[in-house]
């Protein structure tokens, strides 16, 4: 070392070794002071391990993954103070996530039928979902034959047999079905079907092809679950017959959770008014249940001094208010969102009995942590993630300072302070729940509603204090044959609701849509989000960065050009006015829907209907794409391939040949080849002409066990 007029000269090596050393400090004095927020982030981490498990495709990858983990780990004895603790939990709660998702997925293995099949199937009926807005019961049956697998589901139309009624769990049933393998994704980064059948155990779907023939009724309900499952659906048919019409099945929807018979025009009008949330069971239904006990039971018991005085009044009523959470959501079939909005609720209470302030973002982060340690694979679920978010971004908001404001009462303010205090609490809470929801509905469903926070001023309350408090009146009513009024008040009160929800959708420019976002514009706004919500101090407001560029990735999300299905048999071009062209020409396929749904096209055509393209018996020549990436795509449409003679310049002259038979050898594109032999490859395919670039769902899934693919 030098000097220069008595200072020392730090040299490279030392400037950077001081560097980082500062940086050091910096690093732990943040921490430091955000000590108390550690914990929120174990879930989290617990998370990330998840998803690596399930998301990464391929195993190398998935094990280059856990070695990153890893170096967590190995990094905290080198660090020093709140680093280490923080690298090293965050490494163990990561590869404890990653360990669970690889047991759990390996717990659920299930025998899973190879290919399609026309079967008689005879076994015992373990489950009925009524959907009786689309004309249809979904029976899972357990069939009697060893050669099938041991749960299968078959959609049977609800007008083709009388027996339909007659249907319960337990039934011994017999019904000649098609059934496939569950299917893939329709398109890559699409809702996985395969996925959510594995860890149900269900090893093929399929459709019946006559009358179910009932060989022996249900027996009497033995096991807990079998009664409470009869029970259910005993319950669902009574409000459905004491609430005639549409009302009634949002009657069901409230009390057992049955949203089957919704008519999908009103169901997607519940979405796109931001009011799809008060047909899920969840926080605000557990909510009202719990706190209506509380409340009822402490004003009967403070009705007896002599026992107020003598009895902790306020736990007692807090322990039957958890029973009764208990009860609504065993009652409500134990989703998702209702198990956690239950555990939350169960926290809470816990905190009134014992005098402490429950309602924390620990307690989110606690029911988070529970539930992906039992099912993680929820964690890709879309109702575990609006769940979640909208519950973190709300108990964020109201520990915040401002939170806090608009939270607490004044002695001085007059009644027009206090109800202007509430009136912003409302606005606010909405914009910020609309603001975690957001992100998520797009991401998962292509749409999502601008004026919800319009929508709920008016629903909240009204299912708060007239709509929920109706039906525990009418119920209760009912078990003495005296609901008939309260059920007819319950009808026209739903009814109000409905008709809210029709409005607010028809409003214009009520529906945001938006084409597919990638999975990491979606992380980024997810761990944006988090970042913001987690965090107390100024470093929160890194979250910008992470927000910004996921919205950046999104706003800029181009849909592709081309679709192709797994079988090849249809097909879906981009055309010009934001449309999409189907090779096929049912309108209501099941591909065709979702592909113009994630694409936000306006409309769908037949392909034989477009302009641009040249049909003929036995394919369609069309243009697709624009600019130097377009691209002329053939696209066969018959039963069998044209003669040679014809097919083989036809074949030439195009740059992609898309088939759902299998091409010979002599039909060679100037691009790309796509046919039966390939898609038993790949699945299902998107292609964008403009960036070279093509998506496989085979590649999306990789060597996960739930759709094997043919290499």
């Amino acid at each position: 070392m030098s000097s220069t007029a008595g200072l020392p000269v730090q040299t490279a090596p030392n400037a950077l070794f001081a560097a980082c050393s500062r940086a050091g400090d910096a690093v732990e004095d943040t921490l430091a002071a955000e000590t108390s927020q550690l914990p929120l982030w174990i879930p989290v981490a617990f998370g990330i391990g998840i998803a690596a498990y399930l998301v990464i495709p391929w195993n190398y990858q998935r094990l280059g993954a856990v070695a990153v983990m890893a170096m967590f780990v190995a990094l905290a004895p080198v660090l020093r103070g709140a680093a280490a603790r923080v690298a090293g939990w965050a490494g163990v709660l990561m590869l404890l996530g990653f360990g669970v998702a690889w047991a759990r997925t390996t717990m659920v293995a299930a025998p899973r039928l190879e290919r399609p099949a026309i079967v008689q199937l005879v076994g015992t009926v373990a489950a009925v979902e009524l959907r009786t807005a689309s004309g249809q019961v979904r029976l899972r049956i357990a069939p009697f034959d060893p050669a099938l697998p041991s749960a299968v589901r078959v959609s049977v139309p609800d007008s083709t047999s009388a027996a339909i009624a007659q249907l319960r769990p337990g039934a011994r049933v017999s019904v000649t079905a098609r059934l496939a393998p569950p299917s893939g994704p329709v398109m890559p980064g699409g809702y996985d079907f395969a996925r959510h059948a594995w860890f149900e155990q269900l090893g093929a779907s399929g459709s019946a092809l006559g009358n179910v023939s009932i060989l022996a009724p249900a027996p009497p309900p033995t096991r807990f679950a079998a009664r409470l499952a009869a029970i259910r659906a005993d319950l669902t048919a009574h409000l459905k017959a004491k609430v005639p019409g549409v009302p009634g099945s949002f009657a069901a929807a409230f009390v057992t959770g049955d949203q089957g018979a919704i008519p999908k025009p009103v169901a997607q009008a519940m979405r796109d008014s931001g009011l799809a949330h008060l047909l899920s069971i969840s926080g605000l239904h557990i909510a009202i249940v719990a706190a209506g006990t509380l409340w009822t039971l402490r004003k009967l018991l403070l009705l007896w001094p002599w026992l107020a005085l003598r009895i902790p009044v306020r736990a007692i009523a807090a322990s039957f208010a958890a029973v009764a959470a208990i009860g609504y959501t065993l009652l409500a079939g134990s989703d998702i969102p209702t198990v956690r909005a239950c555990l939350a609720t169960i926290i809470v209470l816990l905190g009134v009995i014992v005098g402490r302030e429950a309602l924390t973002l620990r307690m989110v982060a606690a029911a988070a942590f529970v539930i992906l340690l039992f099912r993680p694979e929820a964690l890709l679920s879309p109702s575990f993630q609006l769940s979640f978010a909208a519950v973190t971004g709300l108990v964020a908001l109201y520990q915040s300072r401002f939170g806090a404001w608009l939270n607490t009462r004044q002695p001085y303010d007059g009644w027009f302070v206090r109800l202007a205090r509430a009136t912003l609490a409302l606005v606010v809470t909405g914009l910020v729940a609309e603001a975690m929801l957001s992100a998520t509905a797009l991401y998962h469903f292509n749409r999502t509603g601008i004026y919800g926070v319009i929508a709920n001023l008016v629903a909240i309350p009204l299912t708060s204090f007239v709509i929920m408090p109706l039906q525990v009146l009418a119920l209760a009513l009912d078990a003495v044959g005296l609901g008939a009024p309260a059920y007819w008040l319950l009808g026209h009160a739903y009814g109000w609701l409905i008709a809210w929800a029709l409005e607010v959708a028809a409003w214009p420019g009520g529906v945001l849509r938006m084409p597919s976002m990638s999975v990491a514009a979606y992380m980024l706004l997810v761990g944006g989000g988090l970042w913001l919500c987690l965090w107390q101090g100024r470093m929160r407001l890194w979250a910008g960065v992470p927000v910004a560029l996921g919205v950046m990735l999104a706003v800029t999300a181009q849909p592709p050009d081309l679709l192709v299905s797994a079988d090849g048999h249809q097909v879906g071009i981009r055309i010009d006015d934001n449309g999409l062209a189907r090779l096929r020409s049912r309108q209501a396929s099941y591909a065709a829907t979702n592909w113009q749904t994630a694409s936000a096209a306006d409309a769908s055509i037949k392909l034989s209907h477009y302009s641009g393209a040249r049909c003929r018996r036995y394919s369609c020549v069309v243009r697709v794409g624009t600019g130097a990436g377009a691209a002329l795509v053939l696209v066969t449409t018959g039963d069998e391939l044209p003669p040679r003679q014809d097919f083989a310049s036809a074949c030439a002259d195009v740059d992609i040949v898309v088939s759902d038979l299998t091409l010979p050898p002599w039909c060679q594109p100037r691009r790309m080849r796509i046919d039966r032999a390939t898609l038993a490859r790949t699945h299902a395919m998107a292609i964008w002409l403009s960036k070279a670039r093509t998506a496989t769902v085979a590649a999306q899934i990789g060597d996960h066990p739930w759709l094997p693919v043919k290499h």
